[in-house]
């Protein structure tokens, strides 16, 4: 239970390195498989996190091994994050920035491909606003945690003139 089959040191740098690879993997992966899952990513997620214990642990199964793994993870993790917060370039690149999927009710077909979004992801958001069709909205956008942001258009100018109540009588 405490003797460590290999140096309590290499539990550190596997730590590290399996912390920086899922890291930049993830990220590369894009902001919706981070900010919302579905079955797919849950899956995905689970068979990943079991796929990279064995490569931490380096078949040593003792508390110590699994004690030193799980602070380096949490160090990693608290270094990452501070770093983050001192340099806004790397906070960036970590975070991500807020695209535009739809501008003035257009679809922007890039942007959509680049998040890995199908249209009925864009649709669904545009129902949780309370809209169905894309004219309808002024701006949506993919936030950096992977939830898209409706803005809908004024209803009245959005219907026409017709639809613009007089002005007050004196």
């Amino acid at each position: 239970m405490f003797h460590l089959s290999v140096p309590w040191w290499e539990f550190i740098v596997r730590g590290v390195v399996v912390y920086l690879f899922l890291l930049v993997f993830l990220r590369l992966t894009g902001r919706r498989q981070i900010g919302q899952y579905d079955p797919f990513d849950l899956i995905l997620l689970l068979i990943l996190s079991n796929a990279v214990q064995n490569s931490m642990n380096a078949g040593d199964n003792s508390l110590i091994g699994g004690l030193i793994s799980a602070l380096t993870l949490i160090g990693c993790h608290v270094l990452i994050s501070r770093l983050g917060w001192a340099s806004p370039r790397l906070a960036r690149w970590l975070d991500g920035a807020p695209r535009v999927l739809i501008r003035a009710g257009t679809l922007d077909k890039d942007t959509l491909r680049d998040e890995r979004l199908t249209l009925d992801d864009v649709q669904a958001a545009l129902r949780a606003a309370g809209c169905l069709h894309t004219h309808e909205v002024e701006r949506a956008t993919i936030e950096t945690n992977g939830q898209i942001t409706v803005v809908l258009r004024n209803r009245a100018s959005a219907q026409g003139d017709a639809a613009t109540p007089a002005p007050p009588a004196a």
